[in-house]
């Protein structure tokens, strides 16, 4: 090992599957760890050196502190040297609160709200004219100016528009000394017992002075103005000999109108604030509805039936029993069809009635009813208030609707009154970054001198901020897009973007894998703002697959040689260029430029499934056509469309087709070829259950099969054990000691908890009883503990097992032990259990498969695993659309969707379709220039 302050030096590194490594990483370097998915590289990156620095970091904080903040178990390793402080930016940070949003995480509306709360201009939402506000001493100026020499009445407005009497308004003016009021643009002398039509609006100033305006009479003019201000809250109204009226306010006011809004502060502009919220939404932007639809699918069935989709079928209880007596009094029962149910009766079950209600019952007694809430309310009301269970169970009859109030913006409406240069801050959240960055770059100009000075600051960050956010290729987002909706990759990069702008030194930074979801055009920026970041005296560790970052690193450390038990060794480190090919698989990857794939598959237009007119967010009346019986690739650069198109239209539009599902997609004009398939199966980028009793055998169904399969077996029979009996999350066979955890927690106070083996079951889960039901000679927990590759073997003769077993291998998990925690999973692991889990479902040969970058946390290896099963689908007569930037798939393609041009509005067009080779020719197509370099 190298001695050396210029290395991190990792000594005996143990965690999960690495074998016992040592490894010098040079300082100030940017370092791409590869290898086999499950190799052991997120394992070195982060479950062994970040894992330490958290833990350091964590040992700083005083032992009291330290109770609270908890603590974390330092990982297997014999020692770190040279360890400087570690920042990790991870796939799994995205936020999924629904008020956080792009502009919120990567602060710049923080700086949008400052530059509005301080250097905007109040517009009348009415006239257009500029609304302004005066200090006491200025509206004194004015009206001196103004008025000088003339006889003015100085009012104090008290009512505006509203309702009322006011008899005791004017008694305690009377009883204050004043004498005349203005009612309704007339001045009225205030009489004992005096008072208003109560059922009209009206206008109502008090008269506090009237003066002629000279210098004789200044300090009179000084204190009416002054009692004005005080009793009209801000705002005095004159009137002048020739009846001319004109109002003045501290507050913002328009001239025209009399229109007042308050001063402009940064909460105004924050929809997390009260003052700033719409008050429909609560600054959500959206609401939920309840779906008629859902409510009533069937009209023709009766409420006894189950008409009512939430009530179900007929039980004897008092919601029934409300809606039977309602039915009664208009002259219907329970039997009666929804469709001949008039509509007012029917409105009253689903909106409810405050009437009473009262008809002859059974017996002779009458049934009452004081009110009905209504089904609909009774939902909306369970939505808002119930637990999670009940607000499940409310939200699947309700739709997300925008916000019809504000639109979506999330802002109540005096916020779209504050301007600066003519635009809004709603209009600049919508607006796209790179649109935004110009917008920056050219406001100065139409700003005042004040203002020029006040946004200085601002801008500067601000432009420093957006372009970072470009730098990393995410010039397609907008501010107001929720970070719920943001993929894994473009999250991790907006991390990174924010980082940049820190300007911090001598940091270690550990990312994993950023180029995901990233074009090959836009990897250049990636990399350049990873070089930038490292010659600012940082050091890089990027855990990475993509071709472009291993040849732009500084160093490539290769993991393997195989995944699982089969890797965790070091088999090269060095430069790019200089790897060993016959030792790394990765060096032959970098060193290999194979072609497009020769023979491609024939496909037949009209047996194809065409999407017409889909005008979905970016889309622009874009006609899509998807041939059957062949392998697709939807290409194009980061936000050109291509999860709109595929994700949120085609998909729901099958969806709704094959499973009758609820989710509405974006709108389009017409479909044609749905009738050609009968089963559609979509894989996103979720990951899957990541609670430690979550494995591979559980989220596949493959452990209820093995359950099944045991309680089947003759001493199962005879003890009368049923499938439960094999469960180790209920009780029974369970080992209660560690309630089938296998493992015990042991709290040390000012230590790590430690975790250690059972010592009532030795870590099997299950009690002895349990575990004396044999098959062929393994209990359940050795059939747990098998490998996939094993598992394959043992479970050969039976068929139903074998087959899903034989997925997970065919995708490349051999190595994987079927009850292996999911914590303990890769992300590209975790991905292809979920493949897995789908391409074990029973197939019918005219099956539409839609994957979603499939190829993330593969290596090049894994791919082609993963490219062998995908063709076997589409060999036995499947159809497989992949949404895929990776080359290496582009390249198997039978048939390319590329959109583009660009992201954002400069994209949403279908650019080409047809043959890989044809798209080489196409010169607007960013795809075909990479795909031709390969």
């Amino acid at each position: 090992m190298i001695n050396n302050q210029n290395y991190i030096e990792v000594i005996g590194a143990r965690t999960h599957n690495l074998k016992n490594i040592s490894v010098s990483i040079p300082h100030q370097k940017l370092i791409v760890i590869t290898g086999l998915s499950g190799s052991g590289k997120s394992s070195l990156a982060f479950d062994t050196i970040f894992a330490e620095g958290q833990r350091r970091y964590l040992e700083t904080y005083n032992a009291y502190a330290r109770q609270f903040v908890g603590h974390l178990t330092k990982p297997d390793v014999d020692k770190i040297n040279g360890l400087s402080p570690v920042i990790a930016i991870e796939q799994k940070t995205v936020s999924k609160n629904p008020r956080s949003t792009v502009g919120t995480i990567t602060e710049i509306y923080d700086y949008l709200r400052l530059l509005f709360a301080r250097a905007s201009t109040a517009i009348s939402p009415e006239t257009g004219l500029e609304m302004i506000s005066y200090t006491q001493k200025e509206i004194i100026d004015l009206i001196k100016i103004e008025q000088e020499n003339n006889t003015v009445t100085l009012i104090a407005p008290l009512i505006n528009s509203r309702k009322g009497h006011y008899r005791e308004l004017f008694e305690q003016a009377f009883k204050q000394g004043f004498s005349k009021v203005l009612i309704n643009s007339k001045i009225v002398d205030i009489e004992l017992g005096m008072r208003l039509d109560r059922y009209k609006t009206h206008d109502i100033g008090l008269v506090v002075d009237r003066i002629k305006v000279n210098e004789k009479n200044t300090k009179r003019l000084e204190n009416s103005i002054s009692m004005c201000l005080q009793k009209g809250k801000g705002e005095i109204t004159i009137i002048n000999q020739v009846e001319e009226k004109k109002t003045y306010s501290k507050w913002l006011m328009c001239s025209a109108t009399g229109t007042t809004l308050n001063e402009p502060e940064p909460n105004i502009f924050s929809f997390n604030s009260p003052k700033g919220a719409c008050k429909k939404c609560n600054g959500l932007g959206s609401i939920y509805e309840v779906e008629f639809e859902k409510i009533i699918p069937d009209n023709k069935k009766s409420i006894r039936k189950g008409g009512i989709e939430p009530l179900g079928y007929f039980e004897r209880n008092w919601t029934f029993k409300q809606i039977e007596t309602l039915l009664k009094y208009n002259n219907f029962s329970l039997d009666t069809p929804i469709k001949d149910i008039e509509e007012s009766c029917l409105h009253k079950i689903l909106y409810g009635t405050t009437e009473f209600v009262k008809v002859l019952g059974e017996n002779g007694v009458h049934d009452v009813l004081n009110g009905f809430e209504g089904v609909v309310n009774f939902i909306s009301r369970h939505h808002k208030e119930g637990g999670n269970k009940i607000k499940r169970w409310a939200s699947s009859f309700m739709n997300k609707k925008v916000c019809p109030e504000c639109k979506g913006s999330r802002l109540s409406t005096e916020s779209n009154w504050y301007k600066v240069g003519n635009t809004s801050i709603n209009e600049l959240t919508k607006m796209e970054i790179s649109e935004l960055q110009q917008w920056v770059q050219n406001i100065n100009k139409r700003l005042g001198k004040n203002q020029q000075l006040i946004a200085k600051e601002l801008l500067k960050e601000l432009s420093n901020r957006i372009g970072f956010l470009i730098n990393v290729g995410l010039d397609y987002l907008s501010l107001n897009l929720p970070a719920a909706t943001l993929s894994g990759g473009e999250a991790q990069r907006i991390r990174l973007a924010s980082q940049i702008g820190s300007e911090l030194t001598g940091v270690l930074y550990i990312l994993d894998e950023p180029s995901i979801g990233l074009h090959q055009r836009d990897n250049y920026r990636l990399i350049n703002s990873l070089k930038e970041l490292r010659n600012k005296g940082n050091t890089i560790i990027v855990v990475e697959h993509d071709k472009d970052i291993m040849n732009e690193a500084d160093e490539v450390i290769d993991i393997g040689p195989g995944a699982g038990v089969l890797g965790g060794e070091i088999i090269a480190q060095n430069a790019p260029k200089k790897l060993n090919p016959k030792k790394s698989v990765t060096a032959k990857y970098l060193q290999n430029n194979s072609g497009i794939k020769e023979n491609l598959r024939s496909y037949d237009l009209k047996n194809a499934i065409t999407l017409e007119g889909a005008t979905g967010n970016n889309l622009k009346e874009v006609t899509a056509t998807f041939p059957l019986n062949c392998f697709t690739c939807v290409t194009g650069v980061s936000g050109s469309g291509k999860s709109t198109l595929i994700n949120e239209t085609l998909f729901p539009i099958l969806n709704k087709y094959v499973y009758k599902a609820v989710k509405t997609p974006l709108p389009y004009k017409k479909i044609k070829g749905l009738e050609l398939i009968d089963k559609v199966i979509g894989i996103n980028q979720s990951p899957i259950g990541r609670t430690p009793r979550s494995n591979p055998a559980t989220y596949t169904g493959i452990f209820n099969l093995i359950r099944d399969l045991f309680a089947q077996l003759t001493e199962a029979k005879i003890r009368g054990y049923k499938p439960g009996r094999f469960s180790f999350n209920v009780k029974g066979g369970r080992c209660e000691t560690c309630s089938g955890a296998g493992m015990k927690l042991i709290e040390m106070n000012f230590l790590p908890d430690v975790y250690v083996k059972c010592d009532q079951c030795n870590g099997k889960r299950y009690n002895r009883e349990t575990l004396e039901v044999k098959f062929k000679g393994k209990s359940i927990n050795d059939v747990l503990s098998l490998t996939v590759s094993e598992a394959t073997h043992f479970f050969k003769e039976v068929s139903f097992i074998y087959d899903k077993i034989k997925v997970l291998e065919d995708v490349g998990l051999g190595y994987v032990h079927l009850g292996q925690s999911s914590t303990t999973l890769s992300g590209g692991e975790a991905q292809r259990i979920k493949l897995a889990t789908e391409l074990s479902k029973k197939e019918t040969g005219n099956t539409f498969y839609i994957l979603d970058e499939p190829t993330t946390g593969l290596h090049h290896e894994d791919i082609n695993l993963l490219l062998k099963v995908l063709n076997q689908l589409v060999d036995n007569g499947n159809t497989v659309l992949v949404i895929e930037h990776n080359m290496d798939v582009i390249k198997e393609a039978d048939y390319i969707v590329d959109m583009g041009p660009d992201g954002g509005k400069n994209g949403g067009e279908i650019i080409f379709e047809g043959k890989p080779n044809d798209l080489l020719k196409n010169s607007l197509s960013h795809t075909g220039k990479f795909l031709d370099l390969e």
